[in-house]
């Protein structure tokens, strides 16, 4: 015998089983129960929310033999014909294969016959919309006057699509979106009936996936259960399943955003597609979490009203209380943008990790909320004093200096100050490497391989007090390449084989403003005679 998807397996046979539409199930009881049965039905809204199962339930129902409480008992020999399609008094249609004018008029033709069997002849037209206008004008006037024994349920998707003369016809029904914590109840009643093993949180974000179609959670299960057969069915095992990524991949990846934190946002969209993730997917579970980052920041929102657990509500805390909403809302806007775009994309990986860059580095991103984000960044660097504005300097959007210090106009050996430079207080053993390897710089870059080689060919170098050599990228698609943990170890290894020396490198964007000689490194003995001052440094090195 073949096998039966879950969701016909499953489908409800009585209002009863009908989840998340008690709405709709009340009323047509108590039609039927009373005895007041409208002619004309329409059935509208999302896909897989039981349209076509309540059709086929009322359907029964009028003509059941033996109904209990306004629903069918599914025993008698008009039930068991209908539920078993062999019904001559159910006819159900697709109109999306039969939306001519020649099908409405075998339908005109057809009701002119009263049932053989039972008391109403049931129409049920699925998809509706896409009748064509001459297959409209000629319902109208059957819709409009049936005989007694008929009825017709129109069923769609589309309900802008129908004219309003057929609307006006219809009693309409709206079915709503089915709740994730009705549908992950009924996914717990269907492995349970078929003996099957799958933990809380993984029929949870089925039912989270399906967005609120009940049909579409019960095919995500099919298909999980299919590919771990026998096995629990483990959350971890459903995310292999569906493509998808953890939670706690959005935390980090937002978290890396609002830190600008370039490469470590590169290196997690590297592993997820080194996983075989779906980066579309991953996208649009992304706005969906930044979504509830906004409402939670602008609105005191619980977790019901999420849709999310204590555990990811208590993460989205910790990011609403370091970021703003103007940031997250611009966030929101690039992703919604890129989501667009990955639709046609020959490559979806550039486009995320442009998008990535892009909301890391507010100077690449010209829109009006980049510019207020960049000066809103000036401004909470002045407040705090991180960075003081003199003529000739500007201020480093935060994240890309290379130190937290505040830096010193350099002095001149006549006691006067260069507005344009930088000074460092460096050692002199330390000022020695630097003197070497700026002059080297070129033959270090040029042993390495062929990306590293590329990558490094426009930077230079710097120091900060502490003896880590810097290497500044005027490029930041050099900087994605270049600063990685590879290419700095192989550049720490070429120099230490040639000039026995082993610094600490450390990669970084070029500030604005900045160039390789805005920088004047002086060690103690340079500053005492400038100044006659004695220096004493707090704690001699080891």
């Amino acid at each position: 015998m073949s096998y039966t998807a879950l969701y016909r397996k499953w489908r409800p046979k009585s209002f009863e089983d009908v989840k998340g539409q008690d709405h709709i199930v009340t009323t047509l009881k108590n039609q039927i129960q009373s005895g007041r049965i409208g002619h004309a039905y329409l059935f509208c809204g999302t896909r897989g929310t039981g349209k076509t199962t309540v059709a086929k339930i009322f359907a029964k129902a009028v003509n059941c033999e033996n109904p209990h409480d306004g629903s069918p008992c599914n025993e008698c020999a008009s039930c068991r014909a209908i539920q078993a399609g062999a019904a001559v008094n159910v006819v159900e249609i697709d109109a999306a294969s039969n939306n001519g004018v020649d099908n409405i008029r075998e339908i005109r033709d057809e009701v002119r016959y009263s049932p053989a069997d039972g008391k109403y002849r049931v129409y049920i037209i699925d998809e509706v919309h896409m009748l064509s206008t001459g297959a409209f004008n000629a319902l109208l006037k059957t819709l409009e006057e049936p005989p007694s024994y008929v009825i017709f349920i129109l069923a769609t998707t589309e309900v802008h699509k129908i004219p309003v003369t057929v609307l006006s016809r219809c009693q309409r029904y709206d079915f709503r979106r089915i709740s994730n914590e009705v549908i992950a109840s009924r996914l717990r009643q269907l492995t349970d009936g078929e003996g099957a093993q799958c933990e809380e949180k993984a029929l949870t974000y089925i039912a989270k996936k399906a967005d609120g179609s009940m049909r579409d959670a019960i095919s995500l299960l099919d298909q999980c259960m299919a590919f771990y057969y026998g096995e629990n069915l483990t959350y971890e095992k459903t995310l292999d399943v569906l493509g998808a990524v953890d939670h706690t991949l959005f935390y980090k990846l937002t978290d890396g955003i609002l830190r600008r934190d370039i490469s470590g946002c590169i290196y997690m969209i590297d592993e997820i597609v080194a996983q075989g993730r779906e980066l579309g997917q991953l996208v649009s579970d992304l706005l969906w979490y930044l979504r509830n980052l906004m409402l939670l920041k602008a609105s005191d929102m619980d977790a019901d009203a999420l849709e999310m657990s204590a555990e990811e509500i208590e993460e989205l805390a910790r990011l609403a209380v370091r970021t703003d909403t103007a940031v997250v809302m611009r966030c929101i806007r690039n992703f919604s943008e890129l989501s667009g775009q990955m639709r046609y994309a020959a490559d979806k990986r550039v486009l995320l990790e442009m998008t990535i860059i892009r909301l890391c580095t507010p100077s690449l991103d010209q829109s009006y909320e980049g510019i207020l984000q960049r000066l809103e960044s000036l401004e909470q660097m002045v407040k705090s004093g991180t960075v003081i504005l003199q003529a000739g300097e500007t201020a480093a959007p935060e994240g890309n200096s290379g130190s937290d210090r505040r830096q010193e106009p350099a002095v001149q050996p006549d006691g006067s100050h260069d507005q344009d430079e930088n000074m460092v207080r460096v050692r002199r053993d330390q000022k020695e490497v630097l003197d070497t390897l700026s002059a080297a710089w070129p033959d270090i870059t040029g042993r390495l391989k062929l990306a590293a080689r590329a990558a490094l060919k426009n930077t230079y170098i710097k120091m900060t007090g502490d003896g880590t050599v810097e290497i500044v990228f005027v490029r930041p698609e050099d900087f994605l390449v270049g600063n990685r943990p590879a290419v700095m170890n192989m550049v720490g290894q070429i120099v230490q084989e040639r000039y026995g020396v082993c610094p600490t490198f450390r990669g970084r964007l070029e500030n604005p403003g900045e160039t390789s000689t805005s920088t004047r490194y002086a060690t103690d003995e340079e500053i005492q005679s400038v100044f006659n001052i004695e220096i004493i440094s707090e704690q001699e090195d080891i």
